[in-house]
């Protein structure tokens, strides 16, 4: 977002937005080292907050290594769908419209 047309006051809000966004977003290869590790447990799904697809791949060894094996192209897209989520529901805490 570019703040240099905005006053110093709401600069600062979305700076604050930005870093509390930071501190929360997840990272594809973290998730996809996880996978790789832990997949058959849903170890990749925990990080990912996904805390009832993990426990079922938990029971279920990753649904006998398939659910395991699909994650593989799921996980990225996930990913990007959480940091999204995650950033829309910060912005909006702060008041700050996207375009």
């Amino acid at each position: 977002m570019e703040t240099s047309a905005l006053p110093k006051w709401e600069q600062l809000r979305v700076r604050q937005a930005e870093a509390e966004y930071d501190s929360v977003k997840k990272d594809a290869r973290v998730a996809y080292a996880l996978w790789c590790l832990t997949g058959i447990i849903g170890g990749h799904r925990f990080y990912l907050g996904d805390t009832a697809r993990s426990i079922a791949m938990l029971f279920t060894l990753g649904g006998l290594g398939v659910w395991t094996l699909l994650d593989v192209v799921v996980v990225g897209r996930r990913v990007r769908a959480v940091n999204h989520s995650r950033r829309a529901a910060i912005m909006t805490r702060y008041g700050i419209l996207e375009g």
